[in-house]
Formats: structure tokens, sequence, C-alpha cells
């Protein structure tokens, strides 16, 4: 088991909001003791054909916070998603709390600075977050004790946020017939992807586990919600004992087969910027499309 500080007997209330256009859950977690919350992996929507942003999927969020009197700490992404836009700054504006990411968030801003030719003005050192998570960092959802889990391979700044009983783990792991997330992004190694899923597997075997995504495999009704063990007995990726080389070789040639997210040009530029809008000159919101370069 690896060195974090574990708090199994806390048991955080976990509500997933489901946003069908992208197939992301996003969480309103919360101590029920202390009425204090966090909310992980917010979603903006994007009409992307028509240039047009609006926030009916964050505005839920804000309204089951209001409406249950919650004080809301913490707004987390646990990476820079590359297929939905995050809506941090805009639930921050309205209810506070702190934004926080990985710290090698700043790998991420200087590989796709470049590709998006962000120029000087553009700052790389992740302080458009209010707290970048080093591995093994402790904070509190009220009186619940949480920490940061590293867990790279999927993107360079990837991380898994255990908040008691319950983790919530990204890209880096799917529901069990879902199997793991993609690691040909730049950045992305599937190696580390290996051993980062390692990491959760290794955690107790009763831990929750709450998924960023699901697309329903084969049909069945999205789900979200599972255990370690359970993953570790039945994840088609992972599960079972499979060793590192036969994922290494299972995702590389899966990988060469999938097609780019559809969000991914507006999701990069948006989410390395903690959620806010990159603009032109004169101040207006305006997206890039870099050719050949993704």
């Amino acid at each position: 088991m690896p060195p974090y500080p574990l708090s199994m007997s806390q048991a955080p209330h976990v509500e997933g909001f489901f946003d069908p256009a992208t197939n992301t859950i996003s969480y309103l977690v919360s101590d029920p003791r202390t009425g204090t919350a966090a909310v992980i992996d917010s979603v903006m929507d994007i009409d992307y054909a028509a240039g047009r942003i609006t926030y009916d999927h964050a505005d839920r969020i804000i309204a089951c916070i209001i409406e249950r009197e919650l004080r809301l700490d913490w707004i987390i992404e646990t990476h820079v998603h590359a297929d939905h836009l995050s809506a941090a700054p805009y639930i921050q504006d309205r209810l506070g709390g702190k934004i926080g990411i990985g710290a090698r968030i700043m790998e991420v801003q200087e590989t796709f600075g470049k590709i998006f030719n962000e120029g000087t003005e553009f700052q790389r050192d992740g302080s458009q977050f209010d707290k970048l998570f080093e591995d093994g960092d402790t904070y509190m959802v009220g009186d619940i004790a949480c920490f940061a889990m590293a867990t790279p391979g999927h993107t360079p700044a990837c991380m898994v946020h255990v908040i008691g009983n319950a983790a919530f783990v990204g890209d880096t792991l799917f529901m069990p017939d879902g199997g793991s997330a993609r690691a040909d992004f730049p950045g992305g190694d599937a190696g580390e992807l290996y051993d980062s899923i390692q990491k959760v597997l290794a955690l107790p075997d009763e831990m929750r586990l709450f998924m960023c995504h699901d697309y329903g495999p084969n049909g069945r009704d999205i789900r979200w919600e599972t255990t370690v063990a359970e993953e570790k007995a039945h994840n088609i990726h992972v599960g079972g004992g499979k060793s590192r080389e036969e994922f290494i070789r299972f995702r590389t040639e899966r990988d060469a087969q999938l097609a780019m997210p559809k969000l991914i040009i507006p999701s990069l530029q948006v989410n390395m910027r903690a959620g806010e809008m990159p603009t032109d000159d004169d101040g207006t919101p305006m997206l890039k499309v870099p050719i050949n370069r993704l």
C-alpha cells in the first residue's frame, strides 16, 4: 500500500451530475456534518459549431449547493480534460472556493502553449490555479481528511483525489467493462498509466471509486461508481493480474485506432487556463485551431 493517509471511516456524501453531451460525470462531494463541499470536474457547455458558451450543467450543481446550504471550499480538476470544458471560474465567481489541479500542469501548459502558439503572455507556471497539488498533499473537506495521489499516464498532471472512503479517479480508470483511458496525447505514456492504475488498485478493496466518464458499453445504463475490488477482479484492461507489457501493447495498438475527441481544441485552450476563455488582443473571447499539430 502506498504511504498515503487513508481515512476509510469517513464517508462523504457524493452526488454525480451526468453530462450526456460529453459523457462526463461531475461530482458534488460534501461532509454531512459540517456542510462543507467540493466540486470535482465541472463542465461548461459549448455549442462548438455556433461558438456559443452556456452554463446549464454548472447551474444544476450551483442550485444543489444553494438548496442544501453547503459551503464550497474546493473546485478540483483531476487533470486538463481534452473532451469537455471546465466551468471552474464560473462556479467560483458565484460560490467561492479554491481551484486546484496537479502541479505537473506546468508541463501540460508548456506543451500546449507551443502547439497553440500562445506567446509569452500565456503564463506556464500554473498561476491560473489557486492550488497546485503535489503527490501526497493533504487537505480537508470539512472534517473529512483528503489527499491527492499523482497518477500520470493519460496526461502528466493527472491526479486521483481521495476524500474519506471515496476516490475520484479522473480518466485513469473507467468502469470495469470500460477499461482505461488512452495514453497517446502529448505527454501521455502507457507504461506510466499502468503504474498509476496499480497505485489506485493498491487502495483498500472497499474504497469507492468514482469515474469521470462513462459511455455505457454494450448498451448498458450509464454508471459511475464501483470499488477497487471490482476493478481488480473485472477491469477488462488491467483486471485479473494483466502484466505491464500486456497493457502497454494493448493500449498502444488501441490508441492508434482512436479518433481525436471532438472538443479537444477548445477544451485544451480553456482548461489549461483553469477554465478561462482565451482572448484576442482586444480582450474578445477567441479560440485558435492549430493545423496538423495534434
